[in-house]
Protein backbone atom coordinates (compact mmCIF):
# COMPACT_ATOMS: atom_id res chain seq x y z
CA UNK A 1 0.00 0.00 0.00
CA UNK A 2 2.58 2.66 0.58
CA UNK A 3 4.51 2.03 -2.06
CA UNK A 4 1.20 2.08 -4.68
CA UNK A 5 0.93 5.75 -2.55
CA UNK A 6 4.54 7.15 -3.25
CA UNK A 7 4.37 6.01 -6.96
CA UNK A 8 1.01 7.98 -7.31
CA UNK A 9 2.44 10.89 -5.58
CA UNK A 10 5.79 10.87 -7.46
CA UNK A 11 3.85 10.09 -10.99
CA UNK A 12 0.97 13.24 -10.09
CA UNK A 13 3.57 15.36 -9.52
CA UNK A 14 4.86 14.99 -13.05
CA UNK A 15 1.60 16.61 -13.82
CA UNK A 16 2.90 20.06 -13.88
CA UNK A 17 5.65 21.65 -14.50
CA UNK A 18 8.71 22.06 -12.10
CA UNK A 19 7.99 24.29 -9.49
CA UNK A 20 10.81 27.37 -9.63
CA UNK A 21 11.90 29.52 -7.30
CA UNK A 22 11.12 32.42 -9.24
CA UNK A 23 12.23 36.02 -8.57
CA UNK A 24 10.08 38.72 -9.33
CA UNK A 25 10.30 41.89 -10.20
CA UNK A 26 9.82 43.53 -7.18
CA UNK A 27 12.54 40.90 -5.49
CA UNK A 28 14.89 42.25 -7.01
CA UNK A 29 15.35 46.05 -5.30
CA UNK A 30 18.75 46.55 -6.33
CA UNK A 31 17.46 46.85 -10.17
CA UNK A 32 15.03 49.43 -9.16
CA UNK A 33 16.34 51.65 -6.23
CA UNK A 34 18.73 53.40 -7.87
CA UNK A 35 16.03 54.73 -9.98
CA UNK A 36 14.12 56.10 -6.97
CA UNK A 37 16.76 57.92 -5.13
CA UNK A 38 15.70 61.09 -4.72
CA UNK A 39 12.53 60.84 -5.96
CA UNK A 40 8.68 61.62 -5.16
CA UNK A 41 6.97 58.10 -5.63
CA UNK A 42 3.43 57.04 -5.83
CA UNK A 43 2.71 53.09 -6.59
CA UNK A 44 -0.32 51.33 -8.03
CA UNK A 45 -0.54 48.22 -6.13
CA UNK A 46 -2.73 45.76 -3.77
CA UNK A 47 -2.23 42.99 -1.40
CA UNK A 48 -0.52 41.26 -3.99
CA UNK A 49 2.50 43.38 -4.54
CA UNK A 50 5.30 41.66 -1.64
CA UNK A 51 8.96 40.88 -1.69
CA UNK A 52 8.64 37.99 0.66
CA UNK A 53 5.77 38.07 3.46
CA UNK A 54 6.58 42.14 3.24
CA UNK A 55 4.18 44.35 1.23
CA UNK A 56 6.50 45.91 -1.41
CA UNK A 57 4.88 49.74 0.48
CA UNK A 58 6.41 48.30 3.82
CA UNK A 59 9.40 47.40 2.56
CA UNK A 60 9.74 50.34 0.31
CA UNK A 61 9.56 52.72 3.45
CA UNK A 62 11.88 50.84 5.92
CA UNK A 63 14.51 51.44 2.42
CA UNK A 64 13.98 55.21 2.97
CA UNK A 65 11.93 55.36 -0.33
CA UNK A 66 9.83 58.76 -0.56
CA UNK A 67 6.31 57.31 -0.89
CA UNK A 68 4.39 60.17 -1.14
CA UNK A 69 0.89 58.28 -2.20
CA UNK A 70 -1.25 54.82 -2.70
CA UNK A 71 -2.89 54.50 -5.84
CA UNK A 72 -5.49 51.72 -5.62
CA UNK A 73 -7.46 49.52 -8.37
CA UNK A 74 -10.71 47.30 -8.27
CA UNK A 75 -11.01 44.99 -4.41
CA UNK A 76 -9.14 48.62 -3.51
CA UNK A 77 -5.54 48.55 -1.58
CA UNK A 78 -6.02 45.67 0.53
CA UNK A 79 -8.20 43.35 -1.61
CA UNK A 80 -11.55 43.22 0.29
CA UNK A 81 -13.78 45.03 -1.58
CA UNK A 82 -16.54 43.48 -4.19
CA UNK A 83 -16.09 43.35 -7.87
CA UNK A 84 -17.22 46.09 -9.14
CA UNK A 85 -17.70 47.85 -5.45
CA UNK A 86 -17.14 51.69 -5.33
CA UNK A 87 -13.88 52.30 -3.25
CA UNK A 88 -13.47 55.74 -2.15
CA UNK A 89 -10.08 57.23 -1.20
CA UNK A 90 -8.47 56.66 2.51
CA UNK A 91 -5.94 56.71 4.58
CA UNK A 92 -3.98 53.73 4.89
CA UNK A 93 -3.84 52.76 8.72
CA UNK A 94 -0.40 51.28 9.09
CA UNK A 95 1.62 53.83 7.50
CA UNK A 96 -0.95 57.18 7.26
CA UNK A 97 -0.42 57.21 3.46
CA UNK A 98 -3.17 58.53 1.61
CA UNK A 99 -4.44 56.25 -1.04
CA UNK A 100 -6.09 57.76 -4.21
CA UNK A 101 -8.45 54.80 -5.48
CA UNK A 102 -8.32 54.64 -9.39
CA UNK A 103 -11.19 52.65 -9.35
CA UNK A 104 -15.45 53.80 -10.49
CA UNK A 105 -15.78 57.44 -11.95
CA UNK A 106 -12.21 58.38 -11.20
CA UNK A 107 -10.02 55.44 -12.37
CA UNK A 108 -7.30 57.58 -13.95
CA UNK A 109 -4.87 59.70 -12.49
CA UNK A 110 -4.84 63.46 -13.62
CA UNK A 111 -2.23 66.09 -13.46
CA UNK A 112 -3.76 67.13 -10.10
CA UNK A 113 -2.92 63.26 -8.86
CA UNK A 114 0.42 63.61 -10.34
CA UNK A 115 1.84 67.25 -9.44
CA UNK A 116 3.56 66.19 -6.61
CA UNK A 117 5.08 62.62 -8.03
CA UNK A 118 8.25 62.60 -9.57
CA UNK A 119 7.90 58.41 -10.73
CA UNK A 120 5.23 55.73 -10.71
CA UNK A 121 5.87 51.70 -9.91
CA UNK A 122 3.04 49.25 -10.84
CA UNK A 123 3.17 45.88 -9.25
CA UNK A 124 0.05 44.29 -8.89
CA UNK A 125 -0.10 40.18 -10.26
CA UNK A 126 -2.39 39.28 -12.70
CA UNK A 127 -4.27 36.48 -14.16
CA UNK A 128 -3.58 36.23 -17.87
CA UNK A 129 -7.09 37.47 -19.35
CA UNK A 130 -8.46 40.14 -21.01
CA UNK A 131 -11.59 40.87 -18.34
CA UNK A 132 -9.24 40.92 -15.20
CA UNK A 133 -9.29 44.44 -14.85
CA UNK A 134 -6.11 45.20 -13.49
CA UNK A 135 -4.34 45.65 -16.92
CA UNK A 136 -6.95 48.26 -17.85
CA UNK A 137 -5.90 50.10 -14.73
CA UNK A 138 -2.50 49.23 -16.08
CA UNK A 139 -3.24 50.93 -19.44
CA UNK A 140 -4.96 54.35 -17.85
CA UNK A 141 -1.43 54.16 -15.46
CA UNK A 142 0.41 54.07 -18.61
CA UNK A 143 -1.71 56.99 -20.25
CA UNK A 144 -1.32 59.17 -17.54
CA UNK A 145 2.27 58.73 -17.13
CA UNK A 146 2.37 59.78 -20.78
CA UNK A 147 0.56 62.48 -20.61
CA UNK A 148 1.99 64.20 -17.84
CA UNK A 149 5.56 62.90 -18.40
CA UNK A 150 6.12 60.93 -15.60
CA UNK A 151 8.26 57.62 -15.91
CA UNK A 152 6.80 54.37 -15.06
CA UNK A 153 8.55 51.19 -13.72
CA UNK A 154 6.28 48.05 -13.89
CA UNK A 155 7.61 45.58 -11.43
CA UNK A 156 6.89 42.06 -13.62
CA UNK A 157 5.43 39.13 -12.27
CA UNK A 158 4.64 35.66 -13.93
CA UNK A 159 1.70 35.04 -15.41
CA UNK A 160 -0.28 31.85 -13.82
CA UNK A 161 -2.14 31.53 -17.02
CA UNK A 162 0.69 32.55 -19.62
CA UNK A 163 1.41 29.15 -21.52
CA UNK A 164 -1.37 29.24 -23.66
CA UNK A 165 -2.94 32.07 -25.79
CA UNK A 166 -6.44 31.70 -26.88
CA UNK A 167 -10.37 32.80 -27.06
CA UNK A 168 -11.99 35.78 -29.48
CA UNK A 169 -10.16 38.88 -29.85
CA UNK A 170 -12.12 41.69 -28.54
CA UNK A 171 -14.16 43.39 -31.46
CA UNK A 172 -13.15 47.05 -30.06
CA UNK A 173 -17.17 48.18 -31.19
CA UNK A 174 -17.25 46.87 -27.46
CA UNK A 175 -14.52 48.47 -25.53
CA UNK A 176 -14.93 48.69 -21.38
CA UNK A 177 -12.97 48.08 -18.70
CA UNK A 178 -13.41 44.33 -19.05
CA UNK A 179 -11.80 44.56 -22.51
CA UNK A 180 -10.08 47.37 -24.06
CA UNK A 181 -8.02 46.31 -26.51
CA UNK A 182 -8.22 43.76 -29.37
CA UNK A 183 -6.46 40.49 -27.53
CA UNK A 184 -7.77 37.35 -27.17
CA UNK A 185 -9.53 36.29 -23.98
CA UNK A 186 -5.98 34.71 -23.11
CA UNK A 187 -3.26 36.82 -24.08
CA UNK A 188 0.03 34.78 -22.82
CA UNK A 189 1.97 38.07 -21.22
CA UNK A 190 2.91 39.04 -18.24
CA UNK A 191 2.03 42.43 -17.51
CA UNK A 192 5.62 43.65 -18.21
CA UNK A 193 4.95 42.37 -21.67
CA UNK A 194 1.49 43.42 -22.06
CA UNK A 195 3.06 47.07 -21.10
CA UNK A 196 5.65 46.76 -23.59
CA UNK A 197 3.24 45.87 -26.25
CA UNK A 198 0.34 48.83 -25.30
CA UNK A 199 3.60 51.13 -25.92
CA UNK A 200 4.80 49.45 -29.03
CA UNK A 201 1.37 48.79 -31.23
CA UNK A 202 0.44 52.62 -29.77
CA UNK A 203 -2.41 51.19 -28.45
CA UNK A 204 -2.48 54.32 -25.82
CA UNK A 205 -4.99 56.78 -25.81
CA UNK A 206 -4.06 59.09 -29.03
CA UNK A 207 -1.16 57.01 -29.21
CA UNK A 208 0.78 58.68 -26.51
CA UNK A 209 4.20 56.75 -25.08
CA UNK A 210 5.06 56.11 -21.95
CA UNK A 211 8.24 55.94 -20.32
CA UNK A 212 8.39 52.50 -19.25
CA UNK A 213 11.06 50.37 -17.22
CA UNK A 214 10.16 46.97 -16.39
CA UNK A 215 11.96 45.11 -13.70
CA UNK A 216 11.66 41.67 -14.88
CA UNK A 217 11.45 38.23 -13.07
CA UNK A 218 14.08 35.56 -12.75
CA UNK A 219 13.98 32.06 -13.36
CA UNK A 220 10.98 32.26 -14.68
CA UNK A 221 9.68 31.22 -18.68
CA UNK A 222 6.18 31.43 -19.66
CA UNK A 223 5.81 27.15 -18.94
CA UNK A 224 6.95 27.62 -15.32
CA UNK A 225 4.62 26.30 -12.71
CA UNK A 226 4.05 29.40 -10.24
CA UNK A 227 1.83 29.22 -7.23
CA UNK A 228 0.80 32.55 -6.31
CA UNK A 229 1.53 33.71 -2.81
CA UNK A 230 -1.37 35.53 -2.03
CA UNK A 231 -4.81 35.45 -3.80
CA UNK A 232 -5.69 38.16 -6.40
CA UNK A 233 -8.83 38.98 -5.59
CA UNK A 234 -11.50 38.05 -3.15
CA UNK A 235 -13.22 35.02 -5.94
CA UNK A 236 -9.72 33.70 -6.91
CA UNK A 237 -8.79 31.67 -3.76
CA UNK A 238 -6.91 28.91 -5.17
CA UNK A 239 -4.88 27.49 -8.15
CA UNK A 240 -7.79 25.72 -9.55
CA UNK A 241 -10.19 29.57 -9.26
CA UNK A 242 -7.29 30.61 -11.35
CA UNK A 243 -6.60 28.35 -14.04
CA UNK A 244 -10.53 27.59 -14.66
CA UNK A 245 -11.52 31.23 -14.31
CA UNK A 246 -10.77 31.97 -18.12
CA UNK A 247 -13.55 29.74 -19.29
CA UNK A 248 -16.13 30.42 -16.10
CA UNK A 249 -16.00 33.70 -16.05
CA UNK A 250 -18.27 33.61 -18.85
CA UNK A 251 -20.54 32.47 -16.70
CA UNK A 252 -20.93 36.34 -15.10
CA UNK A 253 -22.72 37.24 -18.76
CA UNK A 254 -25.81 34.39 -17.61
CA UNK A 255 -28.11 34.09 -15.36
CA UNK A 256 -26.53 31.08 -13.65
CA UNK A 257 -24.41 31.24 -9.98
CA UNK A 258 -20.51 30.33 -10.47
CA UNK A 259 -20.24 30.39 -6.85
CA UNK A 260 -19.85 33.39 -5.93
CA UNK A 261 -20.44 33.64 -2.38
CA UNK A 262 -19.14 29.82 -1.41
CA UNK A 263 -16.20 28.09 -0.91
CA UNK A 264 -15.59 27.48 -4.64
CA UNK A 265 -16.04 30.66 -6.68
CA UNK A 266 -15.59 29.90 -10.59
CA UNK A 267 -15.09 26.48 -9.85
CA UNK A 268 -18.52 25.52 -9.52
CA UNK A 269 -21.53 26.77 -11.79
CA UNK A 270 -25.34 26.10 -11.58
CA UNK A 271 -28.68 27.26 -11.25
CA UNK A 272 -32.24 26.71 -9.86
CA UNK A 273 -33.73 25.85 -12.51
CA UNK A 274 -30.94 22.77 -13.23
CA UNK A 275 -32.42 19.49 -12.05
CA UNK A 276 -32.31 18.82 -8.30
CA UNK A 277 -30.03 15.54 -8.82
CA UNK A 278 -27.01 17.03 -9.40
CA UNK A 279 -24.15 18.95 -7.50
CA UNK A 280 -25.71 21.55 -5.48
CA UNK A 281 -24.44 24.91 -3.61
CA UNK A 282 -25.97 27.97 -1.62
CA UNK A 283 -24.40 31.45 -2.73
CA UNK A 284 -24.26 33.41 0.86
CA UNK A 285 -23.36 36.71 1.62
CA UNK A 286 -19.52 36.86 2.40
CA UNK A 287 -16.31 39.11 2.18
CA UNK A 288 -15.81 40.08 -1.49
CA UNK A 289 -19.68 38.97 -2.76
CA UNK A 290 -21.70 41.00 -0.62
CA UNK A 291 -24.85 39.88 -2.47
CA UNK A 292 -23.76 37.43 -4.92
CA UNK A 293 -26.30 36.26 -8.27
CA UNK A 294 -28.42 33.76 -6.09
CA UNK A 295 -27.96 34.73 -2.85
CA UNK A 296 -29.23 32.47 -0.51
CA UNK A 297 -31.13 30.17 -3.39
CA UNK A 298 -29.67 26.72 -3.72
CA UNK A 299 -28.45 25.91 -6.89
CA UNK A 300 -28.24 22.81 -8.56
CA UNK A 301 -25.14 22.31 -11.38
CA UNK A 302 -21.34 21.10 -11.51
CA UNK A 303 -17.96 21.48 -9.38
CA UNK A 304 -15.22 21.83 -11.63
CA UNK A 305 -12.88 22.00 -8.98
CA UNK A 306 -9.60 19.73 -8.38
CA UNK A 307 -6.16 19.90 -7.42
CA UNK A 308 -4.34 22.63 -9.37
CA UNK A 309 -3.21 20.13 -12.00
CA UNK A 310 -6.38 18.49 -11.91
CA UNK A 311 -7.69 22.17 -12.76
CA UNK A 312 -5.08 22.98 -15.57
CA UNK A 313 -5.44 19.67 -17.16
CA UNK A 314 -9.03 20.16 -17.56
CA UNK A 315 -8.02 23.77 -19.39
CA UNK A 316 -6.33 21.76 -21.78
CA UNK A 317 -4.26 25.00 -22.67
CA UNK A 318 -7.31 26.79 -24.15
CA UNK A 319 -10.77 28.31 -23.67
CA UNK A 320 -13.38 25.85 -22.68
CA UNK A 321 -16.76 26.63 -24.12
CA UNK A 322 -18.34 22.86 -23.19
CA UNK A 323 -19.45 24.11 -20.20
CA UNK A 324 -21.38 26.60 -21.20
CA UNK A 325 -22.94 25.24 -24.17
CA UNK A 326 -23.88 22.64 -21.81
CA UNK A 327 -25.42 24.94 -19.16
CA UNK A 328 -27.09 26.61 -22.16
CA UNK A 329 -28.76 23.03 -23.54
CA UNK A 330 -29.62 22.39 -19.89
CA UNK A 331 -31.40 25.80 -18.86
CA UNK A 332 -35.55 25.91 -18.97
CA UNK A 333 -36.66 29.28 -20.20
CA UNK A 334 -32.88 29.95 -22.61
CA UNK A 335 -34.33 33.71 -23.71
CA UNK A 336 -33.20 34.07 -19.92
CA UNK A 337 -30.00 32.35 -19.96
CA UNK A 338 -27.90 35.26 -21.10
CA UNK A 339 -27.93 38.69 -19.69
CA UNK A 340 -26.19 42.27 -20.87
CA UNK A 341 -22.61 42.16 -20.01
CA UNK A 342 -22.33 38.68 -21.35
CA UNK A 343 -20.93 40.12 -25.07
CA UNK A 344 -18.64 42.63 -23.25
CA UNK A 345 -17.05 39.21 -21.64
CA UNK A 346 -16.58 37.39 -24.69
CA UNK A 347 -15.40 40.42 -26.40
CA UNK A 348 -18.27 39.97 -29.29
CA UNK A 349 -22.07 39.73 -30.28
CA UNK A 350 -21.78 36.80 -32.27
CA UNK A 351 -20.36 34.13 -29.63
CA UNK A 352 -24.34 34.00 -27.43
CA UNK A 353 -25.26 34.02 -31.32
CA UNK A 354 -23.34 30.80 -32.22
CA UNK A 355 -24.52 29.35 -28.75
CA UNK A 356 -27.70 30.05 -29.85
CA UNK A 357 -27.67 28.67 -32.82
CA UNK A 358 -26.48 25.54 -31.28
CA UNK A 359 -23.09 25.53 -33.28
CA UNK A 360 -20.24 23.25 -31.99
CA UNK A 361 -17.00 24.05 -29.97
CA UNK A 362 -15.47 23.35 -33.10
CA UNK A 363 -16.83 25.64 -35.28
CA UNK A 364 -17.02 27.99 -32.99
CA UNK A 365 -13.27 28.03 -32.21
CA UNK A 366 -12.51 28.06 -35.98
CA UNK A 367 -14.36 31.71 -36.66
CA UNK A 368 -11.90 33.11 -33.67
CA UNK A 369 -9.26 32.74 -36.89
CA UNK A 370 -7.58 34.52 -38.66
CA UNK A 371 -7.93 37.12 -35.59
CA UNK A 372 -6.43 34.64 -33.04
CA UNK A 373 -2.85 33.93 -34.70
CA UNK A 374 -2.62 37.44 -35.83
CA UNK A 375 -2.76 38.68 -32.44
CA UNK A 376 -0.28 35.59 -31.38
CA UNK A 377 1.86 36.98 -34.70
CA UNK A 378 1.90 40.66 -32.06
CA UNK A 379 2.29 39.58 -28.97
CA UNK A 380 5.56 37.47 -30.36
CA UNK A 381 7.32 40.98 -30.64
CA UNK A 382 6.92 41.92 -26.67
CA UNK A 383 8.19 38.43 -25.34
CA UNK A 384 10.71 38.86 -22.41
CA UNK A 385 10.63 35.21 -21.28
CA UNK A 386 11.11 32.34 -23.55
CA UNK A 387 8.12 30.13 -24.79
Amino acid sequence: MYKFLLSFIISASFLLPAKAQVITGADRTAEYLPLLKGKRVALLVNQTATIGNTHLVDSLLKLKVNIIKIFSPEHGFRGKADAGEKVGNSKDAATGLTIVSLYGKHRKADANDLKDVDILIFDIQDVGTRFYTYISSLQELMESAGENNKPLIVLDRPNPNGHYVDGPVLDTALRSFVGMQPIPIVHGLTVGEYAKLLNGEKWLKNGVQCKLTVITCKQYDHHTYYELPVKPSPNLPNMAAIYLYPSTCLFEGTALSLGRGTDLPFQVFGSPEFPKNLYSFTPHSTEGAKEPPLKDVTCYGYNLTGTPAESRAKMNNQVQLKWLIQAYQLFPNKDKFFISSFNRLAGNTTLQQQIKQGLSEAAIRQSWEPALSHFKTIRKKYLLYAE
